[in-house]
Formats: C-alpha cells, structure tokens, sequence
C-alpha cells in the first residue's frame, strides 16, 4: 500500500503561450496527484490570472482539470501568489479548491508547518514591497475586477512583455530579491513552527535554520517549472523534492 503523502507546487506560471508546462501538470493531476491525502498550490499557478470571469479555453481546461481531481476525492489547496492573487470564490466553486489565507499553519504529519507563497518575506526589496502592498489592497483589486476583461487582458499581456524584455539581473539583484533571513525567523517563530514551505524565489532547496529560541526547524523552499516539473513530497517519514522533464 502506498505510504500516505501530501504533495506540494509553485510557480508553475501557466499560460497558452507554455504548453509544455501545461501538458506536465496536467500529467501531474492525473499519475502522481490522485495517490494523495492533499495537494497544496503555493501560488503563481498561473503565469496572470485576470479574473475567475476568464472564459478562455485555456483558463476552462485548467479548471476543469482541477475539478477532476478534487471529485475523485482529493483535497486541494491554494495560496495566491504575486501573478495569481486575483483568483477568487468561483475558481474555488468551479474546481473544488479550497482557498487559503496567505500564510497558513497545517499539521503536517504532526509536524507544524507554515506554508506561504514567499513573496512577503522578501523584505529587501523594499520596491516590490511597496507595490506589493498597494496592488494587493481590497479596494484596488476591486478596481481591477470591475474593468472590461479585455482591458485586464492587454495589461496582463503588458506586464508579461515587460517581464520577458527586463535585461538580466545583478548579483545585488538577485540578492535582494531573495528571502531576508530575519524576516523567516520571525514568521517562524510568531508562528510556532518547526517548518516552513514556500516558493516564489525560485531556488528548490532544503535549509536548516536556527531559531532565537535554538530551536533547529527546516525552511523548504519549492522550484518553478520553467525549465523542469518540480514538486514537494511529503511523507509521516519525511520529505523530498521531485522534478520531471518538461517534454
């Protein structure tokens, strides 16, 4: 008998335009999704998500997979991450997920963990933090809600174009868009956990951190799928990072 697991994905950053991404995660919701007791979605599912009015094929054939899977009786969550945050109640009617509050505590196999997207602990990068608070404010995502979808549609395809135009970045950069450490000790600690799993950053890996109280807990961090599937395993005995080849 298979050994019980919750499974764990991020920064998956869907869209038409990756259909090799597409095509691994839907293969993901039917072979390795159905054996688990859970499966939790750490935000940035979607590479722009500009409202459950999306009525596109691709948006529809997402869902419907999703729906799918939470049928055959699985449990689904998600978090909103910094390109999806406009997910709302009917993505979770359609699809069965449950949605989540940004940062959630779970027992993980007796373990208690604080799961998040990540993007809220990368308090070096004071500008995104700024833009963080205001696009993500009740009365501006209500705004963006009510424009013809259209409208959202050409801004999404604007900041995507952007994105893909940016130069590269420095070493300083990438340094500050990482997670600060304080600020992980602190959401550890204010939360009581032993460990923490988020994505965002784009950098899969297991850290060993140090609390002020000395207490040794595990920071978890969950990989993109641009260049490969990646996901999180979760087991009573333990976990473990999995990727797969996007074909």
């Amino acid at each position: 008998m298979m050994a019980a697991t919750t499974w764990f994905i991020a920064d998956l950053h869907l869209s038409p335009a990756r259909p090799d991404i597409t095509a691994l995660f839907l293969q993901f919701l039917r072979q390795q999704a159905p054996n688990a007791d859970a499966l939790y979605i750490l935000g940035d599912l979607f590479d722009a998500w500009i409202g459950d009015d999306d009525n596109s094929d691709f948006a529809q054939s997402i869902q419907a997979a999703l729906a799918e899977l939470t049928q055959q009786g699985v449990a689904v969550y998600f978090i909103a991450g910094n390109r999806d945050f406009l997910i709302g109640p009917s993505f979770a009617t359609r699809t069965g997920v449950t949605l989540l509050p940004e940062a959630s505590v779970i027992d993980l196999y007796g373990c208690r963990t604080l799961i998040m997207h990540g993007d809220s602990l990368c308090t070096d990068d004071v500008s995104y933090q700024r833009f963080r608070r205001i696009i993500r404010h009740p009365w501006l995502t209500k705004l963006l809600l009510r424009l013809p979808l259209a409208w959202r549609m050409r801004i999404a395809n604007k900041l995507r174009a952007n994105s893909a135009t940016q130069k590269p970045l420095t070493d300083a950069q990438l340094k500050i868009m990482d997670v600060n450490q304080c600020a992980v000790e602190e959401a550890m600690q204010q939360h009581q956990v032993q460990w923490l799993i988020h994505g965002h950053t784009h950098r899969p890996n297991i850290h060993q951190v140090t609390l002020a109280n000395q207490a040794l807990a595990q920071r978890i961090v969950l990989g993109d799928w641009y260049q490969q599937g990646s996901w999180l395993a979760v087991t009573a005995q333990g976990l473990q990072l999995h990727t797969a080849p996007l074909r």
